[in-house]
């Protein structure tokens, strides 16, 4: 494993190799699997020796694509490595794969330290397995309603990907190129990962939240390409947050320069953006979950849920336990109490 910018960070050391498995599920669409792989393979003819790319197949006879593309592949039963990511590619109907060999493998490469994501309908097979229980998701729109419907307690957005701890998943299609654009940009600076989007005439990258919400330019107002660089990774290490140091290295920054950009730009310090960026991501998490405020705490980063809810408190003059028992009332009754 490589070395991290925290403890549950994507970041590498560029000397050390990065090992990445795609375990395809037969069905999966090519536009995905290529999206997710082909940035990688970029990396390595700009920087031999950045990723290795493993392939994963369910059974003997690698994987068939949705359109008869067959790509050659290792059975999980035979696959006995370690992997620093674990991305499963799924399409057609992931609904009805429910192996007991592949849960047990996935949590295995869990316990481990692999980071586990899930392409397209992979996500679907991610949460079978029990790996998304309290984590932040997305996945295509094709299986998000009905995903939600059989597991109501799921965190699901509308997003082109979420990267939540130590889980990625992405909504498939072109997505997993802005995906692994963040991925490479944490493992090798932004100046490398937009070479390797170049090489794909991919220059527009897209942030992780764009189907749902405006641009981040768009949503604060500001063109400058250091703050929105920040503020994407933020939203991406919202339940382990990184800290000032980490936040200016990112964009190639001193920790005091960061900061006067954010002031002169946004009114307000890094760290004060970010701790305001986490307890947004937890009221919506208190109105629209079912879990508990303990758990909402650790999702949005917080040491523990009396830090967090006097912070929360704080910041929006009531407890969290007050505004869910008030939305409660207000859903049953039509008023807010």
């Amino acid at each position: 494993m490589g070395v991290k910018l925290s403890n549950m960070d994507l970041s590498s050391n560029c000397a050390t190799i990065y090992r990445v498995g795609f375990l395809l599920i037969d069905g999966y669409a090519l536009m995905s699997y290529s999206s997710a792989v082909e940035p990688l393979r970029a990396a390595n003819l700009l920087n031999p020796g950045s990723y290795e790319i493993l392939h994963i197949c369910l059974d003997e006879g690698g994987a068939t694509s949705s359109s008869g593309a067959n790509v050659p592949a290792i059975p999980i039963a035979k696959m006995s490595q370690q992997f620093d990511l674990i991305l499963v590619v799924a399409g057609g109907d992931p609904f009805k794969i429910n192996r007991a060999d592949l849960n047990t493998w996935l949590r295995r490469q869990a316990g481990l330290g692999a980071f586990i994501g899930g392409v397209s309908g992979g996500p679907v097979i991610l949460s079978v397995s029990g790996l998304m229980d309290g984590y932040r998701m997305t996945l295509h729109w094709e299986h998000a309603k009905a995903l939600a419907e059989v597991s109501p307690d799921l965190l699901i957005e509308r997003s082109l990907y979420v990267i939540d701890r130590n889980r990625l998943t992405c909504a498939g299609g072109t997505a997993p190129l802005d995906m692994m654009h963040a991925l490479i940009t944490q493992h090798h600076g932004a100046d490398f990962a937009r070479r390797v989007s170049d090489w794909f005439l991919h220059t527009t990258i897209r942030v992780s939240s764009a189907p749902q919400r405006a641009g981040l330019a768009e949503r604060y107002r500001t063109h400058n390409e250091s703050i929105l660089m920040v503020i994407e990774v933020m939203e991406n290490h919202v339940a382990e947050p990184l800290g000032l140091a980490q936040l200016a290295g990112v964009v190639g920054l001193g920790a005091r320069q960061l900061n006067r950009l954010f002031k002169e730009k946004l009114g307000t310090s890094t760290m004060a953006f970010y701790r305001q960026l986490r307890l947004s991501i937890a009221e919506n998490l208190l109105l629209q979950s079912h879990l508990s405020v303990t758990d909402i705490a650790i999702a949005s980063g917080f040491v523990s849920s009396s830090r967090f809810s006097a912070t929360f408190k704080s910041h929006y003059g009531v407890a969290p336990s007050v505004l869910r028992s008030r939305a409660i009332n207000k859903t049953v009754t039509g008023v807010l109490t």
